[in-house]
């Protein structure tokens, strides 16, 4: 054989493809197993040689594939590695607020809720259409069946009670 065969040229490569292909499979899969997927292992090696194809000469092409190859799965190992570590470690359970905090913010909640509770049924549709869901009042006003000047009256004195009632009650 030629020794200075251009790996770059397709009918070399497809000839390089069909000898070393199984070989490399095979090398992958008895050394790990067929976990970390050594078929696919295999393409991105040849891909690997077709990107480099000018400066791997032919007689080192097995060997840059096997080489290449090994280092795509240790590389996966060390991944799978590093994400089975990342799932042992438990989520957060705890906050940064004080305990007065989460009370006052549960308590406010309370308040909140009672508040909206006690407005009128339209008036508490209307304001919970707009602010909790986005709607915009011309939607709501459609699907109310009013007009949008009712619609923005009943959202302006729900938004009026709930600053009477709640204290420093604000809303973007």
């Amino acid at each position: 054989k030629n020794l200075s065969e251009n790996i770059c040229e397709e009918a070399v490569f497809e000839r390089i493809y069909n000898k070393y292909s199984d070989d490399v499979h095979n090398f992958l899969y008895y050394k790990y197993g067929a976990k970390y997927n050594p078929k696919d292992k295999t393409q991105e090696a040849f891909i690997k040689l077709w990107d480099n194809c000018k400066k791997v000469p032919f007689a080192k092409a097995r060997s840059f594939l096997l080489t290449v190859a090994n280092n795509m799965m240790l590389n996966e190992i060390k991944h799978q590695k590093v994400v089975l570590k990342h799932q042992k470690t438990k989520p957060q359970h705890y906050t940064n607020e004080t305990p007065e905090f989460v009370l006052e913010q549960e308590q406010y909640l309370e308040r909140y809720n009672k508040v909206l509770a006690n407005l009128k049924e339209e008036q508490r549709v209307a304001f919970l259409l707009s602010k909790a869901e986005g709607k915009k009042h011309s939607e709501i006003a459609e699907m109310l069946g009013v007009t949008q000047k009712v619609v923005e009256y009943r959202i302006y004195s729900a938004f009026n009670i709930l600053k009477k009632e709640l204290k420093n009650f604000k809303i973007k």
